[in-house]
């Protein structure tokens, strides 16, 4: 392994310019819940007592450590808590943050300290205004993760920079980075995929989860990870310490906590006492936290032996807790961190600085703490001269084909926006509704299907043209939109898309039984007739209809039928050329693909890079491998948009350039921190036999 960055062809196509003789464009798409995450890292100074065998908590000095701007998490207290490591997502991209505090001689981490201009922050690694094609530190738009800082000048981290050399396998690999010079060498072995590092306190060894040579099938509610070890110096010496394990972290260069789901079903915290020698051998594992809750992500600290810090769900909250966990006196003592602060927030991802002063967490920090949210969250292009790239706090957008609108979906509701932000979102439709398409020749015309998403075959799903009034002014009792339903017969009759003449709309339908493609008339509907496009005992779905007017792409699993496992093809409206575009390996997802301007290239959404952290550490997500992608038609040329451990889906293009800076969006009745924990993790699903590593 050469120990050198090096950056082959297949990179440099994903992160760099290609030339383009055309105007610069705009991809706009959704991330499940990530508009309105608003983390931040809060921490809570505790003291323990080993003779007494107690552990005191002080909630009145819980303290924001993070700067409130954009999203901010899973942080580290690289020594004892005058400074702090951790993720932040700002200015449209991701990097690793130190935040150095400046504190009175012998002042503890208090609110008082802190009420002053008391910090200095470093972006560790570069930025897009720093970074060059010779830098030997990894590029700046991808996801980072999990950083540990050693001997004060060494990152260790998670980066997902490097394409893996097949479909649905992972990017996300353990860097080491010497700060002062940006050397960076990669840890984990080419072709392998590692999660959620952890470096002893040594500094001489990491530890972290890993399927292995055995790869990622698909799995979400836990991934088959075990724990492996090597040296952090280089990564030799790597073995497979325990198996069906992950999340590790050390209290010692001996000990070592996990979490694992058991056949019961119940997250659980373990704990294992290694042999240490030339290599690592584990003399023990021991189950810290019974059946009958969860608990995982476990934080330990060298100066806290005997305690850890846990994230749990039980049955007397629907939300995500930090407890610390006193091992010290035999049996094992539960005491509240979060729960008396904010009962109703969620808390994540654990961590204890190494004098045992403080434990820290990252939650949402609410309406009014920090800078406001997002309608429009600007990207960082890998492109920036070919296309903008934005995150819209919604589903299913679209633009209108001047450029001036964008509808999308709120699941319920459908809503229109000026693509500047300006004048707020309006409600045009209070009923759950997916996707949205405008019509090409009729101004103001918006296609949707009107009923409930993921839904059978049988389920009464239609679609619906919403016209917007010319004025299109809410004030007006008159100026209101009109519904129009388009589909008599037939059930779950959804994703309409309309031809770029303004005469038909394509749209899939379950009316034979299974979801396959029809056309009808754009304006009269059903009623003056259909044609059926595609036909088979499969899922045709998710179609877009090219501007061009040549092609109808849609995503359909009928390699594979009711597998779960979509490709995304391509038909003549005729019926005649079908072909497959793109798929992602045995039993993986491409779907919701949309053209691009010039009809040439398709962005879609995929697990082409499988998943990228372990969900347990992340709010829900159905499919937290959904990534955007890029692909031209005749299936050349893959190349990925976005890098994060969420879901990232709905892609939709416009020929039209918006301008990459954020648009803010008012929250009036809305909540800032409206997103949900894990559904797996719900108590009631403990009541019968859960089956690990299926997806929700």
């Amino acid at each position: 392994m050469n120990p050198q960055l090096r950056l082959p062809f297949f990179f440099l196509l994903l992160f760099f310019p290609l030339p383009t003789s055309s105007n610069p464009t705009t991809i706009l798409f959704t991330t499940l819940g990530r508009s309105r995450y608003g983390f931040d890292i809060f921490s809570i100074p505790f003291t323990s007592s080993s003779s007494l065998h107690s552990i005191s908590v002080e909630h009145q000095n819980e303290l924001q450590l993070t700067d409130g701007v954009s999203v901010n998490y899973n942080g580290f207290f690289p020594s004892n808590s005058s400074s702090l490591l951790y993720i932040s997502e700002r200015n449209g991209y991701c990097n690793v943050y130190l935040d150095h505090f400046f504190l009175p001689p012998s002042s503890p981490l208090r609110r008082e300290a802190l009420q002053l201009p008391s910090r200095v922050q470093y972006p560790l690694l570069p930025t897009p205004s720093s970074a060059s094609s010779d830098s030997r530190s990894p590029p700046p738009i991808s996801m980072k993760d999990r950083p540990s800082l050693i001997s004060g000048d060494r990152l260790i981290y998670v980066s997902n920079h490097e394409p893996s050399s097949s479909p649905r396998q992972s990017w996300a690999a353990i860097y080491s980075t010497h700060l002062p010079t940006g050397r960076t060498r990669r840890l984990t072995p080419s072709g392998i995929a590692d999660f959620s590092p952890a470096v002893s306190p040594s500094g001489r060894w990491t530890a972290v989860a890993s399927s292995g040579a055995r790869g990622w099938s698909g799995e979400v509610e836990e991934l088959s990870t075990d724990i492996y070890v090597f040296h952090t110096r280089d990564g030799s010496a790597r073995t497979k310490l325990i198996e069906h394990a992950g999340w590790p972290c050390w209290a010692d260069d001996s000990t070592l906590y996990f979490h694992r789901r058991g056949s019961d079903g119940w997250y659980s915290v373990y704990r294992a006492t290694i042999t240490v020698g030339s290599t690592l051998l584990v003399a023990s594992v021991d189950r810290i936290t019974p059946p009958g809750f969860h608990a995982f992500t476990p934080a330990a600290s060298v100066g806290a032996p005997g305690i850890v810090a846990v994230a749990t769900r039980r049955s007397a909250s629907k939300f995500r807790h930090i407890e610390l966990i006193d091992l010290r006196g035999g049996s094992n003592v539960y005491v509240e961190v979060t729960w008396p602060i904010a009962p109703y927030s969620h808390h994540l991802n654990p961590f204890i600085s190494p004098d045992a002063s403080q434990i820290g967490y990252h939650r949402c920090r609410g309406v009014g703490n920090g800078n406001p949210a997002l309608l429009l969250e600007n990207i960082k292009s890998p492109s920036p001269e070919v296309f903008s790239l934005f995150r819209i706090d919604g589903s299913f957008p679209s633009f209108s084909h001047d450029g001036d609108r964008i509808a999308y979906v709120g699941l319920p509701g459908v809503y229109v926006v000026n693509s500047d932000g300006s004048g707020g979102p309006r409600e045009i439709f209070s009923g759950n509704a997916f996707p949205t398409a405008w019509d090409w020749k009729r101004k103001g015309v918006i296609y949707t299907s009107h009923g409930p998403e993921f839904a059978s075959e049988s389920t009464r799903v239609d679609i619906i043209s919403i016209t917007l009034p010319e004025d299109d002014d809410d004030n007006d009792e008159n100026s209101q939109p009109k519904v129009k339903k388009l589909t008599t017969g037939g059930e779950n009759n959804a994703f309409p898309s309309p031809s770029p003449d303004g005469k038909w709309v394509v749209f899939r339908s379950g009316r034979s039984g299974h979801k396959n493609l029809y056309i009808i008339d754009a304006v009269e509907g059903e009623s003056a007739g259909i044609r059926r496009l595609t036909e088979g005992p499969w899922s045709d779905t998710m179609c877009n209809w090219s501007p061009d007017g040549e092609w109808i792409a849609f995503a359909s699993d009928r390699d594979n039928p009711g597998s779960g496992s979509f490709a995304i093809y391509m038909i003549h409206p005729n019926g005649t050329g079908l072909r497959k575009v793109v798929h992602s390996g045995d039993g993986g997802r491409t779907n919701h693909p949309w053209f691009s301007p010039d009809s040439k290239s398709l962005a879609f959404t995929s697990d082409y890079a499988g998943v990228s952290a372990e969900p347990i550490s992340n709010p829900h997500h159905y499919q937290p491998y959904g990534e955007i992608f890029t692909v031209k038609i005749d299936g050349s040329d893959i190349r990925r948009l976005t890098h994060n451990s969420f879901e990232d889906g709905t892609p939709t293009w416009t020929p039209f350039f918006l301008e990459p800076s954020d648009v803010a969006e008012s929250l009036q009745g809305k909540e800032r921190c409206l997103f949900e924990d894990c559904h797996w993790l719900n108590i009631q699903a403990q009541l019968k036999q859960v089956t690990p590593g299926k997806g929700c």
